[in-house]
């Protein structure tokens, strides 16, 4: 897991983690999400303090159908417990996928998402892919490692691209305050 410290974000130009005065009127944390088998995760605090990380969902030969799935929702349960509560959660939309497989396991993941947040009254906004590149690297079709190396430049050390992606998705919800663009 990486950790951000809020007094070293000044890089971070119009994403500068929230200030004491911003934080003290939130009420929980963000959490910023890029679903998948490997989902990578961004996590800002009230007092803005930012974390990061990726958590594997991937399924074992001796697994049901549903493992993946009831390993995400207990890690959402985790997290919103330790980080507690979560206000509101952005994550990456996708529209198109690569294959049939990758579509379902994403829906999946998009179903127990969106039913947790539905069930505790936590707000969720996808946020575009095009969206997301365009903030992070200025062309909204950048390559994974151009996501990389933006965030990579604002003072974060992504383990791989999952983990980029929701970095860039939190900094763009900081910066837009959760606004489509």
């Amino acid at each position: 897991m990486n950790q951000t410290d809020p007094d070293a974000s000044a890089g971070l130009d119009a994403c500068e983690p929230l200030g004491p005065a911003a934080a003290g009127r939130m009420r929980g944390a963000t959490l910023a999400l890029d679903l998948g088998t490997t989902t990578g995760w961004a996590l800002q605090l009230p007092d803005g303090h930012i974390s990061t990380g990726t958590v594997s969902l991937n399924q074992t030969r001796y697994d049901g159908g549903g493992m993946r799935f009831l390993r995400f929702l207990r890690w959402l349960e985790q997290i919103d417990e330790d980080a507690g509560p979560i206000e509101a959660i952005y994550f990456e939309e996708i529209r198109r996928h690569v294959s049939n497989d990758s579509a379902q396991v994403h829906g999946g993941f998009l179903g127990v998402l969106t039913t947790w947040c539905e069930d505790r009254l936590v707000a969720y906004q996808g946020v575009p892919v095009g969206t997301i590149k365009r903030f992070a690297t200025g062309k909204g079709n950048a390559d994974k490692a151009a996501v990389i190396a933006a965030v990579q430049a604002k003072g974060f050390a992504p383990a791989d691209d999952n983990e980029a992606d929701a970095i860039a998705i939190l900094l763009w919800a900081i910066a837009t305050r959760g606004g489509v663009r």
